[in-house]
């Protein structure tokens, strides 16, 4: 797949990212059996083969087992760890973490982000991580605070570059004019099925700051590709099948998959969108990759976006 940079950093990686959120094959850690670490290790090598160098963690999938399958297979790969880059997320607290009472939060308390990432960095044997993103934007975020935990883990060299997940824009400006380092990535939800970092200036910050854009969920959970397996409850009032149709039509003219066309629509975004792919299927994970080979006119864009509006544009 064709290099794209991250940001403004010295960093670059596949077109398409892998997000092992599921590659712990639940939420669960007492679930997790060893035909279900076998099945992570089965995807992540997948895609791996396949080409993607960038594989996207955060701390609370399957509470950091899923880190600890992905580390197993850096160790056993030889050379694996210096052609890919590794990223994770830290930021939300479950309830009962650390008290009975606590609540269900986020939290970017210095100390706080710096026990994360040296958690995350001992469950995947590193000692250091190419990419360290805040999950979710803590309402009590105190910006210099932030920035004085990202300069404390970049001295240290326990992480290479930042970025963030889900925030408003507003919010990463007010982050970005605390770190003395450009943040290099905003990841957030975008597909045909969620238009909300088209039209909410998420995407044209992006392309105005030199952010990369990671789109999670780039498939809806699954509902614009082959069928979903389980998406998030957010998703569920999603309506993809107009979308689905177009999709249908387009690819039996353009002899491929909807899946592929809807990565494809992303890519083309000026922005430079990376997809993250989040399949353990090793088929679908390979299927993939043949967006990046997949160049969409403009019409064919514009007529997807349409269907996907409902309306026409104004």
């Amino acid at each position: 797949m064709k290099p794209v940079p991250l940001g403004n950093s010295s960093l670059s990686c596949s077109a398409l990212a892998y997000g092992c959120w599921r590659i712990a094959g639940t939420w669960d850690p007492a679930e997790v059996s060893k035909v279900s670490q076998a099945s992570g290790r089965q995807a992540v090598l997948a895609a791996y083969e396949a080409g993607y160098t960038l594989f996207d963690h955060a701390d609370i999938y399957c509470d950091g087992e899923a880190e600890r399958i992905f580390g197993s297979v850096l160790k056993e790969v030889s050379g694996m760890r210096e052609r890919v880059l590794v990223a994770s997320k830290c930021g939300i607290r479950k309830s009962g973490d650390p008290k009975p009472d606590s609540p269900y939060r986020y939290d970017s308390s210095a100390d706080y982000l710096i026990r994360c990432c040296e958690q995350s960095l001992k469950r995947l044997g590193l000692e250091t991580l190419d990419l360290f993103q805040l999950h979710r934007p803590d309402y009590l975020m105190e910006p210099e605070e932030v920035a004085s935990a990202f300069g404390q883990l970049k001295q240290a060299g326990k992480v290479r570059e930042f970025g963030v997940s889900n925030f408003r824009p507003s919010q990463l400006v007010a982050l970005q004019r605390a770190c003395p380092m450009p943040l290099v990535v905003h990841q957030v939800e975008i597909s045909l099925a969620n238009l909300t970092g088209l039209q909410d200036g998420t995407l044209d910050q992006c392309l105005a700051e030199k952010l990369t854009p990671l789109a999670w969920s780039p498939l809806a959970g699954g509902q614009l590709g082959e069928g979903a397996r389980r998406v998030l409850s957010s998703q569920e009032v999603y309506r993809p099948q107009a979308v689905n149709a177009a999709l249908d039509a387009l690819a039996k003219a353009r002899d491929t998959s909807r899946a592929v066309l809807a990565l494809a629509w992303l890519l083309k975004h000026p922005s430079r969108i990376v997809p993250i792919i989040g399949s353990t299927n090793p088929a679908r994970i390979r299927e993939a990759t043949k967006a990046n080979e997949m160049d969409l006119s403009r019409d064919e864009w514009y007529r997807l976006l349409g269907v996907a509006r409902g309306e026409r544009l104004p």
